[in-house]
């Protein structure tokens, strides 16, 4: 499973990668975390951030922040 993590660098990007990243420990799934910060490349994926794109879908995008219980629903829907 390949997770992207887009985000210029803000706080809340930060928080929803380490939201990502708990998620997978936590459920324990053979994952590639990857954070897009370029934004010529967060452009061509999204229109808001931060956002997760899972197996290049975007499942989550914006404000507000996601629980941590909607991150590991976000996992789990790609199993």
């Amino acid at each position: 499973m390949e997770i992207k993590v887009f985000g210029p660098g803000c706080v809340n990007c930060h928080k929803v990668e380490d939201m990502v990243r708990i998620a997978v420990h936590e459920l324990g799934i053979n994952a590639e975390i990857k954070k897009i910060t370029d934004i010529m490349e967060i452009m061509k994926n999204t229109s808001a951030t931060p956002a997760i794109m899972i197996n290049g879908k975007i499942k989550y995008k914006g404000k507000p922040l996601p629980s941590q219980d909607k991150v590991k629903e976000l996992r789990k829907e790609e199993l």
